[in-house]
């Protein structure tokens, strides 16, 4: 598929913005409509295609990406990367006995005081550590922090940290590069609040909310001032207003300049070589429900290990459908709603009823962030997609919008 000239822009709300995530929900007492953010391609793509005409098609499109207000592009961080910091070898527990304990490493705590980053690795199936553990063996070797690497002194040793969730360009090069990161500052915190937005639905001709579908809570994203949203598409626009997310809310769209180092770090034709890969836009492993979700099948014998998050879910009807199941295998025949594939059932339940769509996520996608290492190079090495005799039109389209974009790296020797 042809590259085509990509067009910069950078996106600034005008106000809160609203993504839902794909995961139903049913209105009512307590329900929340949880938010997604950054958006998805496709919706942001949406939102700068609807200022052309309907005849102009087959539009490249890139992002979107964050975009601070020093103009510093900013990816997920490398779910593979761990921070190191000073402290000291113990921390009290009770200020009148002054009573102390070891301190241990926090994994889940972000910090901006550290002074070197290292990788997760695979696990040493012979270090005397995990000896008495065990893991799949046909199974992918667990990713572990290399606590073996950590400096200890008299009175303080280097404990394990996570940086901030997002990288500058600059820091994510030299990643890739196989650098060790030393700069905090190359990372930043999430640069947007949430705002809890309530819905309420009255009853026609009362004061009153409906009891049903009348109320739920929903999230709202508020950038944090000069922070803005970055995306390219392959056309040419003038600086215009769109509607972005849900219930109409307005961003400015304005040309946007990247760099050289830019334009060669997100080049598909530059990062195609390496022994890891960094997925820089959401992708998507399989289409349909499998065992390996993260990364595809056909992947399990190059693979040596992957570093991952939970997926992201983008929704709609789906090919699943309600019915009511009749659990036959007990004394007193139990009547549960349950949801069914098609054609199929349990084969101690009897599956009666109408069928009903349901509502639920049709896939799930591999998290930004998430890094593969490998054994063996696989022959698709541009993007996290299905094979194309298992595809229809969709899967062009997420070609068109750069789903699943891999940028390849070298691990430090």
């Amino acid at each position: 598929m042809d590259e085509q000239q990509m067009y910069w822009y950078a996106i600034t709300p005008l106000d809160v913005l609203l993504f839902r995530e794909a995961k139903p929900f049913s209105p009512g007492e307590s329900a929340w409509a949880k938010g997604l953010f950054p958006p998805f391609p496709s919706t942001v793509f949406q939102a700068l295609r609807s200022t052309l005409s309907k005849d102009v098609k087959d539009l490249d499109f890139m992002g979107p990406f964050l975009l601070s207000p020093q103009d510093r592009l900013c990816f997920s961080t490398p779910k593979d990367l761990v921070a190191v910091k000073w402290g000291l070898k113990t921390q009290k527990i009770d200020e009148e006995t002054e009573e102390e304990e070891p301190k241990e490493d926090n994994l889940d705590d972000t910090a901006s005081d550290w002074h070197r980053t290292l990788r997760l690795q695979l696990v040493d199936r012979t270090d005397e550590a995990w000896e008495h553990l065990l893991f799949d063996e046909a199974g992918l070797a667990p990713m572990v922090a290399p606590f073996r690497e950590l400096v200890e002194e008299e009175n303080r040793r280097e404990f394990f940290c996570r940086p901030y969730p997002w990288i500058t360009a600059e820091a994510l090069s030299e990643y890739l590069q196989g650098k060790e990161l030393t700069d905090p500052t190359q990372f930043q915190e999430d640069p947007w609040n949430v705002q809890i937005m309530p819905h309420i639905q009255m009853q026609a001709d009362k004061r009153q909310v409906k009891d049903e579908d009348g109320y739920f809570t929903e999230v709202a994203i508020r950038l944090k001032p000069g922070w803005r949203l970055v995306a390219g598409i392959s056309i040419d626009l003038r600086e215009t207003v769109v509607r972005l997310g849900g219930e109409g809310h307005r961003a400015i769209v304005i040309p946007f300049t990247l760099s050289d180092a830019d334009q060669t770090l997100l080049n598909p034709k530059t990062n195609t070589t390496g022994d890891f890969a960094y997925l820089l836009t959401p992708g998507l492993a399989v289409k349909e429900e499998a065992v390996y979700g993260v990364y595809p099948c056909d992947w399990q014998s190059i693979l040596a290990g992957c570093v991952s998050d939970r997926p992201l879910l983008w929704g709609g009807v789906s090919q699943i459908r309600r019915k009511l199941v009749i659990s036959c295998g007990k004394e007193n025949q139990e009547r549960t709603a349950s949801l069914i594939s098609l054609g199929s059932s349990s084969p101690n339940s009897e599956a009666k009823g109408d069928e009903e769509f349901a509502l639920l996520p049709q896939r799930a996608f591999v998290p930004p962030g998430t890094v593969y290492i490998f054994n063996q190079i696989p022959s698709e090495t541009e993007a996290l997609l299905p094979k194309p005799e298992s595809t229809g039109n969709w899967l062009t389209s997420f070609q068109k919008l750069n789903y699943g974009k891999l940028l390849w790296g070298n691990t430090p020797l």
